[in-house]
């Protein structure tokens, strides 16, 4: 199964990210949505599970959670804006993967045998952080994640 995660639009969804999230089976957004033509959009390549940001207005995202877990293909997935919140001491099941938002920095890392990604940012340019989402192939319990740069060839973790 492929899940394209992409986060932090703000309001612009690049024709590079839709085309790069073509393939997806499922999208995963983390948060800083900007505007519900953005979810619409996304909904016309695949089912979309989202996340409310700090930026997105809670009088306008009230339907919006904050976290949003489940299980893929064997793989268990937390999902939440900024990793700062994240509490695994409140949370029932201990997820495999934590996917957030919010740095706007592409990051792949293990810690404490939970493994957590940020696709980055696929909206506005922010200072010089590239521009990208990720796709994530989850199957019989493993999963394999791939990062894409939108706009260069810069290389991402």
């Amino acid at each position: 199964m492929l899940i394209g995660l992409i986060s932090d639009t703000h309001g612009l969804l690049r024709p590079e990210a839709e085309k790069a999230l073509s393939k997806a089976e499922v999208i995963l957004h983390a948060g800083d949505i900007g505007g519900a033509e953005i979810l619409e959009r996304l909904s016309a390549i695949a089912p979309v599970f989202a996340v409310r940001g700090n930026n997105d207005d809670p009088s306008e995202w009230s339907a919006l959670p904050e976290t949003h877990s489940a299980v893929w293909e064997g793989v268990s997935i937390f999902m939440l804006h900024d990793i700062e919140f994240f509490r695994p001491a409140k949370l029932e099941v201990m997820p495999q993967l934590v996917i957030f938002g919010h740095s706007h920095k592409p990051a792949a890392y293990e810690k404490q045998d939970i493994h957590f990604m940020n696709p980055g940012a696929a909206g506005r340019k922010r200072f010089s952080l590239p521009i990208s989402v990720a796709m994530l192939e989850v199957n019989a319990g493993k999963w394999n994640v791939e990062f894409i740069n939108l706009l260069d060839e810069r290389p991402l973790p």
